[in-house]
């Protein structure tokens, strides 16, 4: 790698940070590039000349992370023998990864993120389509050994992923009276989310 490039992505790191920091700190409203470029210290045509727009900044933050967090989980799958083992892995390293960095799990589970993943759906699975593939493998393979219930692959998806989703945006949102216990959620979801995607769910 040149010096240049090396500037260059010390440069984009710095902006990526600091749009983290301001919007685990003041939600969408405190994201804009004014904010950034103070935060950051780089310069508003540094901000354009890496990421085009404020949408394409906030873009970049996203993968980053959905790349770190689908990188963690594959890991853990691949890492499993059986379809069983791998739903309670799956949960397992979503919620600790979500414990472990708020600030982006703030970010991914965002109605900001929600929208620009619903207008860039099939630019988002292209984008990720070398660990969704493996996920995808990984469910046929289970289905046909006999472990998984032969569901389409966007069912089955959101059957595992859904309750734990569900699960991370209320514990996120801290709306509830009693603070929900992820370590509770670690150990009752597995198996709640086995018994909707198997076979022979006994």
């Amino acid at each position: 790698m040149s010096p240049k490039q090396h500037r260059g992505e010390v440069t984009a790191d710095l902006l990526l940070d600091a749009a983290l920091r301001l919007f685990a700190e003041q939600g969408e409203q405190g994201l804009t590039v004014n904010a950034v470029t103070k935060a950051s210290g780089v310069s508003l045509g540094s901000l354009y000349h890496h990421f085009g727009s404020l949408d394409g900044l906030f873009d970049a933050l996203a993968q980053r992370w959905l790349s770190r967090l689908l990188s963690e989980l594959i890991t853990a799958l691949q890492a499993t023998r059986t379809a069983r083992t791998g739903i309670r892995a799956i949960v397992r390293t979503h919620l600790t990864f979500v414990r472990e960095h708020r600030d982006a799990a703030l970010l991914l589970h965002s109605a900001r993120t929600d929208q620009r993943n619903m207008i860039q759906a099939r630019e988002l699975r292209d984008s990720q389509e070398a660990r969704l593939s493996v996920f995808a493998t990984w469910v046929q393979s289970h289905v046909d050994s006999g472990e998984l219930a032969p569901l389409p692959l966007p069912l089955l998806e959101s059957l595992v992923l859904g309750p734990l989703i569900g699960v991370v945006r209320r514990w996120l949102s801290g709306i509830d009276d009693v603070e929900l216990d992820l370590d509770e959620a670690a150990r009752v979801l597995p198996e709640r989310i086995w018994r909707s995607v198997a076979a022979d769910p006994k």
